[in-house]
């Protein structure tokens, strides 16, 4: 097991007590999401967390594959969807890298506050791009520190790790990830920020 694995696994039940910080805004990503959803479709959500976003939108689509690297987290998205009555989500411990799904298999691949906390980000996209559909749909959300004075917390990230106090956090700008984004074989569809300095950008993509 990682350092950030452990470092979830130990934040999970935390995480799914915490309320959203931002109702109003995390509505509003639900809806700009599903507005690119059938029910036909195919989705996969990395980095899916205690599973509440999968939950929303299961309703929307066919199926979800939702994946992360904390067992923990699993098993408590498992039980948010039993008690909801959401049987069309799998939910499953790994990463993306790991999920080795076909190629061009999915219509929609959903990676939620999670990019900024890869070491492999452009790998990550290139897989995103592999396993789309053409047309298919990529929705991300992420914090974007690069411009801001977050931006020295890569200095406090080493220790804060060897102390258990926090995950791997990598810092980008806005232009930067949405730079990367198109590079990896997508166009931008829909780009704004929000919360303290605009650091978080929500971004759906297109794979061209």
């Amino acid at each position: 097991m990682s350092t950030s694995d452990k470092f979830w696994d130990s934040k999970a039940e935390g995480y799914a007590k915490s309320p959203v910080s931002d109702e109003e805004t995390y509505q509003k990503k639900l809806s700009e999401t599903q507005a690119t959803f059938s029910p036909e479709m195919r989705v996969l959500e990395f980095g899916c967390g205690t599973g509440t976003t999968a939950v929303h939108h299961a309703p929307h689509v066919l199926h979800i594959d939702a994946i992360d690297i904390s067992q923990n987290m699993i098993e408590i998205a498992r039980r948010k969807a039993s008690e909801s009555n959401i049987d069309n989500i799998t939910f499953t411990r790994g990463a993306l890298t790991e999920f080795n799904a076909d190629t061009a298999s999915l219509d929609a691949v959903l990676g939620l506050n999670v990019i900024h906390l890869l070491p492999d980000r452009q790998s990550v996209l290139t897989e995103v791009a592999r396993i789309l559909k053409p047309g298919g749909v990529f929705v991300s959300s992420t914090g974007c520190l690069g411009s801001s004075y977050l931006r020295f917390i890569k200095l406090f990230v080493p220790l804060g790790k060897f102390l258990g106090l926090m995950p791997d956090v990598f810092v980008l700008t806005e232009s930067e990830l949405a730079t990367e984004i198109t590079n990896a074989g997508f166009a931008i569809e829909r780009q704004w920020h929000h919360g303290m300095k605009d650091i978080n950008v929500f971004i759906i993509a297109r794979k061209i």
